[in-house]
């Protein structure tokens, strides 16, 4: 059965009106974390990153490494604040950019699943959260997997990473409670409510003189 003319246009309106809302949704979303990873502090030396190659796959010419963020310092982080950084890639003479035309190396590889990317066009990975909300001193995050694609076949390379987040800060001393001392509060609390009566008018001059002589 076909569809009266006016009822195509109003789902075909609606349609239009919910891929929009989604595509807001997600350009907001995406802005949102990119502007708290430009907030975020490096932790780099503080936080080490340890890298293990787990498997290669010579066909697509793919490398799988796993990493765990380890917290050599004595603040806790928060843990859903961490990420990874691919700050660099270097080749078998330590060298992270390309002897011709000076680029950097890092771009002739393809980075595989990643998290998102820095301002300055580096890719990242967020450090997945386990038990505990914060990464607590000598303590290892769990680990977790990213793929290299080099793009020109090069047996040995090196990536490089630094860590950033957020520490966790320490909770304010609460204030001391001061005492009054003895007798004190009760009779300033007279004194305050004996003046409210005389200016409410309950009470005159002579009878606040028989209460409070």
């Amino acid at each position: 059965m076909r569809l009266p003319q006016i009822m195509s246009t109003s789902f075909f309106a609606i349609g239009r009106l919910l891929i929009g809302a989604l595509l807001l949704v997600e350009t907001t979303a995406s802005a949102v974390f990119a502007s708290s990873v430009d907030q975020l502090t490096d932790l780099t030396g503080k936080a080490i990153v340890t890298v293990t190659l787990t498997g290669r796959d010579n066909f697509n010419s793919e490398y799988r490494y796993d990493l765990t963020v380890r917290n050599r310092s004595n603040d806790p982080f928060i843990a859903d604040s961490l990420i990874v950084v691919l700050e660099k890639i270097t080749n078998l003479a330590g060298e992270d950019r390309e002897p011709l035309k000076s680029e950097p190396l890092i771009h002739r590889f393809e980075v595989v699943g990643q998290d998102g990317e820095t301002e300055d066009g580096k890719p990242f990975f967020r450090v997945p959260v386990g038990t505990n909300p914060d990464l607590s001193p000598l303590t290892d995050s769990p680990p977790f997997s990213i793929r290299i694609r080099n793009k020109d076949y090069v047996s040995i390379f090196t990536p490089s990473f630094r860590v950033y987040g957020k520490k966790r800060l320490p909770a304010e001393p609460k204030a001391a409670n001061t005492q009054p001392q003895a007798g004190s509060a009760p009779q300033d609390r007279t004194d305050r409510l004996i003046q409210l009566l005389l200016k409410k008018g309950v009470i005159t001059e002579e009878e606040r003189k028989t209460i409070q002589p």
